[in-house]
């Protein structure tokens, strides 16, 4: 079993920013940042995949980083010049179905309880 823990989210006005963290108690190879408005589907935002390498959604390239601490077992989402269609649930993923690393919920079976972001014009 795989348990993931968000933090981070919060209330902002456009063009701040938040760090979301995800705590777990395992690694694997893919770690997904997905996200999911009211009345929308859930939508993967940022991947990390074991090697290093990164994949984005276009409207958040430029302004979010995902990274890793290997050291303190943290997944970060760094999240910059926000904007009010950034506002969603965000949540943290993982799998053990696939390598491909991709931003398709449907690839990843672990998820955590999310924590929201509020962006405010």
């Amino acid at each position: 079993q795989v348990h993931l823990v968000e933090s981070g989210g919060g209330s902002v006005q456009a063009g701040g920013s938040l760090i979301l963290s995800c705590d777990a108690n395992r690694w694997l190879y893919c770690y997904g940042w997905f996200r999911q408005a009211p009345g929308k589907e859930r939508e993967g935002v940022a991947s990390h995949a074991g090697d290093g390498s990164t994949k984005y959604i276009d409207s958040v390239k430029g302004r979010f980083t995902i990274s890793k601490d290997n050291a303190k077992n943290i997944l970060y989402l760094k999240m910059n010049n926000l904007k009010p269609e950034d506002s969603a649930m965000y949540y943290c993923a993982t799998n053990t179905i696939s390598f491909r690393c991709d931003l398709t919920p449907d690839e990843y079976n672990y998820w955590g309880q999310g924590t929201q972001v509020t962006v405010s014009s």
